[in-house]
Order: structure tokens, then sequence, then C-alpha cells
């Protein structure tokens, strides 16, 4: 990489008399995206700045701390490859790591690599705003600090923006809440209380079994039943790690190649191909097996042949009969309104034993909703329900939510809210059209929403990088998405998702879990060479697609 030498009109932070701290570059967020675009940034001797709304590094696993959380990727393919000799000393303790050992990985790469010094904790970018005079971005903070640079990436990740329930009254309730999205640093005690768990996603079959543990009694609230699959964690042994160590090269050489980041892969045979007994045996290992082996491990056309699919969707719902005793219970969390896989599988433990349990209530939204918050609980169609906590696993506002919690102003006047409020526009996923040198990094269009975090997000950070350097080396002004290359990019995008399971059923991926946001597919169908290809190609070729000054 081409060192480049700090540009003597930018002052490195010191502020002006203005007061506006200006750089080269500013990156929104310091997650595992953040962290790894401002070293190879840095590298490159420009100025540059993190800002972070949170008190600490390490984005999704500093802010999702709830009981339960932890990876379902393996926890040796979620992290970085470009830290040698870290990959030889770290030792992951569990094959799908829980949130502390996460963050306290990201905070010792944030230590090892003297990164904390170019990062502003406990900042929240409130306004963006482009000058096209300048050819700069002014970003302003919730307090008030002011920043300018000439080019702003955001690391501000997929899930990053909580979503609260459309019910009113929250302020009124005077007992103990928490988002799981934001979950504060001191332990919270369920022991004996009386506590109602809002949601049944991924963060609800989670935190769920955990709460179970040691509360009184535990209601759930659930809207919509979800395809929990069992995740199948333990320990790794010396041994073991000792054998991954080894295998790292072959490993990261592999994921980089694959479909989605991931250990697994689809199987090119089709389930209707093989005979039922094989096919059933082979859904049967693979439910013994760890992971998301039983999604997109087994044969691909569980993920478009809707009979196929329900195939297996039989074979679960006979699975989580099993598991939970009351057959009544049991039909309640079976899903009737989605595919498996068309929604984010969540991955869990004992999640269906727990409504075994003497202390455990479930209840049906669609039968019983939620009208509005009290003093002392929540108020239902069916009466008022007294509870001590109250925990909400809502989830996010997925893909664009934390870009569209930021008021941006692009050329023209022209907001990102508002171009992106019939849907998102991309080019490649990471420039929208009328906002030049703002670039993104893990927001909509692109392969994090479908595939292994660190893995999708690597040869992107990498070639933001090499971007970086050829405006700076090529004394760029401006590059923008060309509105024509970006019409077709979101077109076929969209036309991907089309027709497929995926879109007949409501979820992140095509924002309508969001009350009020309209049903359009937000990630990327296709596999992450391929996306690679696509931006590496453009660059390659004088940035097709961009409109370069």
């Amino acid at each position: 990489m081409t060192e480049i030498a700090t540009r003597p009109d930018v002052s490195g932070g010191q502020p002006d008399e203005a007061g506006v701290r200006s750089y080269d570059v500013v990156i929104v967020g310091a997650g595992l995206t953040g962290l790894h675009q401002l070293l190879l940034v840095r590298e490159q001797g420009l100025s540059v700045r993190v800002v972070e709304a949170g008190s600490g590094v390490g984005g999704t696993w500093y802010w999702n701390r709830y009981p339960g959380a932890r990876l379902d990727s393996e926890s040796y393919s979620y992290q970085y490859a470009f830290d040698k000799e870290l990959l030889q000393e770290w030792r992951w303790e569990e094959v799908f790591a829980a949130q502390p050992e996460l963050e306290r990985y990201y905070n010792l790469v944030a230590d090892r690599h003297d990164l904390r010094k170019d990062i502003d904790l406990d900042t929240r970018i409130a306004s963006m705003a482009f000058d096209a005079e300048t050819d700069t971005w002014t970003l302003t903070s919730t307090e008030g600090t002011v920043y300018r640079a000439k080019i702003v990436i955001a690391a501000t990740g997929v899930l990053s923006a909580p979503n609260f329930p459309k019910i009113p009254g929250l302020e009124n309730y005077k007992g103990e809440w928490h988002h799981t999205a934001r979950w504060p640093h001191h332990d919270v005690d369920f022991t004996g209380k009386r506590v109602a768990v809002i949601g049944t996603g991924s963060t609800g079959v989670q935190v769920i079994p955990e709460v179970a543990k040691t509360a009184g009694h535990l209601t759930v609230f659930q809207r919509t039943a979800n395809w929990a699959m069992p995740l199948r964690n333990r320990p790794i042994t010396d041994e073991e790690m000792e054998e991954i160590r080894a295998g790292y090269p072959e490993m990261f050489k592999l994921l980089r190649g694959s479909f989605s980041g991931f250990l697994h892969s689809w199987d090119p045979v089709k389930s209707t191909e093989v005979a039922p007994d094989v096919r059933d045996a082979r859904y049967e290992e693979a439910w013994n097996a760890p992971g998301f082996v039983k999604w997109i491990g087994l044969y691909n056309d569980l993920a478009y042949d809707a009979d196929a699919n329900k195939i297996y969707c039989d074979f679960i719902a006979a699975k989580i009969g099993e598991r939970v005793n009351d057959p009544a219970t049991a039909n309640k969390l079976i899903p009737n309104d989605h595919y498996y896989g068309t929604k984010r599988v969540p991955c869990e433990t004992n999640y269906y034993e727990t409504y075994n349990q003497d202390n455990v209530e479930l209840v049906l939204l669609e039968e019983n909703p939620i009208l509005e918050f009290t003093e002392k609980g929540v108020r239902t169609a069916e009466g008022d329900l007294e509870f001590d906590m109250i925990v909400l696993a809502t989830g996010f506002d997925a893909f664009t939510g934390a870009l569209s919690r930021i008021d941006i102003t692009g050329l023209d006047g022209l907001t990102l809210k508002e171009k992106w409020k019939d849907g998102p526009l991309t080019y490649l996923g990471v420039q929208v059209a009328g906002f030049p040198n703002f670039f993104i990094i893990g927001g909509p269009h692109g392969k994090g929403g479908h595939g292994n975090g660190p893995r999708c997000a690597e040869p992107v950070v990498e070639w933001m990088s090499d971007v970086v350097g050829d405006i700076f080396t090529k004394d760029i002004a401006r590059i923008d998405a060309d509105p024509k290359a970006e019409a077709e990019w979101s077109q076929s995008v969209v036309d991907a998702a089309q027709g497929t399971l995926l879109a007949s059923a409501k979820s992140i991926f095509f924002g309508d879990n969001i009350e009020g946001k309209p049903h359009v597919y937000v990630a990327y169908l296709g596999s992450l060479p391929e996306f690679v290809e696509k931006l590496y190609a453009a660059r390659e070729h004088d940035y097709r697609g961009f409109l370069v000054h």
C-alpha cells in the first residue's frame, strides 16, 4: 500500500477558530468494521477520526450485552484475519463465543494497534452536510462537536438501530425496563420477579431461557413464531484450538471464496433428487450438528422451492413438538406465516424447553394484543398485567435505520431520509448518488446482511482503503455514484429477490418488520465473491458507474 503524507491543509483534529476539527477521513462507528477501516486508513499516513456513540469499542458486541447474547457463526471464523500474531495467541473458549468474550477480543485489538487515540467515544453524530464548494463534509454531534472531512465512511452496521414497539405509554411504566440492544453494564437480577419479555426473534430466543432460570414468573409476548434451531454450543478443547490455528490460512481462503463467508455451503444437490429416507437422515444429522449447517449446509432447493421447504418445515415442526410438553403451546411456537429461512434463522439453547417450566407463560399478541404500557405493567385486550420488569426484545430497524436516524444532507439540499423514503438506493451498496465522498460499509445492498460479518466486511474495507488512497494520491475532488448506475444496481438487487421465498415474508431483509416501512428488499442475494468482484472491477475500470471529478 502506498503511503500518503498527511495533507498540509488539514490540521489533524486541532480545532480552528470556529471550533471545527478537520481530518482527511471521518469514520462513523467503532465496531468490527470501523476498527479495521481506521487501521488501514491510518497506515496510509492520513489524518483520520472515528466517532462512536458508545462508551467502548466493539459495536454490536459492545451494545448487545443481554444475558444469552452470543454468536451463531463459529467463533474462529468471525475474527480478524490480518493480525497473524493475534490469530496464534488468542484462544476461543467456545465454538460460539458469548458477548463478554467478543467484547474482550475487540478491546484487545484496539489496544494492540493503539486505535483508541484516534477514536472519540460517547459521540453520536446528529447531522452531516456536504459543502459543494469545498468538497468536504461537516458533521455535528448531539453535543455540538463539529468535524470536517473530505471523506466520510459510515461503518454503522446492519443491526445497530434499536426498534422500540409502537405501543404507547412506556414513559408511564414505573418498573425496571431494558431494551436488549441497550442493555446496562451492571448485572440485571431477575430473581423472583415478575418479568415480561416482548419479542421472540433472534434476540428473544437467546434472552428468554436466561430470564426463565431465576424469574418468579416470566410472560413471553410473541408477535410471530420463528423457526429457531438448536445452536449446539460447547467449549473448545486445547487440542481443537491447536488444529484450528494450524488451519487458519486454508480456512480464511475458503471463507473468502464461499457464498456468505460461513463455514457451511449450500449442497448443489436438490432434496427432491434424493430418496426420502436419505433426505430425512440428512436432516436428522444436521439437526444434531452445530450452527448454520441446519440451513446453508443443506440442499440448495430449500432456499427457493416451496414444496421442498415445506417438507423441511414439517421436520422442524415435529422436533418442536417433541421438545414442548403441551401440544397447544407447541402449536403456538410453530410458525404458520413464513417458510424456513425467509426470516433470519435464530439459533437457540433450550429455548423450546423453557416453555415446559411452570413459571413461564406464552401470550400471542395476535390473540391478546398489548394496548398500552401502564404504571405497573401492560394493558392488554383481556385486561391489565403487572410486572416488576419488562424486557424489550423487539429487534432493530435494520440496514437503513442507523443512517436514516442521522440528518444527512447531500447536493442541492437532498436528504438521505427523503431519498430512501420508498426504500434504499445505492450503487454497489457503497455509495448513494448525490452524496459525494460519502461511503457506506455494511448498509443496505451489502453482502453482510446475508453473511458472516467480518468475512463479508474484510474485502470491502480493503477496497475502501484503496479508494481513499486514490482520492488523495490522484488529487480527486469528489467521487459520487452515477444516478444511472445507481438505478440499475438497485433495481437488480430488488429483482433478484422478487419471486423468491424470501419475498413471501415480512422480515428485516425487506424492512417491513418495522411498522410503516415499505416492503422493499434491502440486502444482497448474490455470493460474496460475486459482490467483491463487482466492487474491484468498477475501480479497475476507471471507477465504472461512479462520477469522478
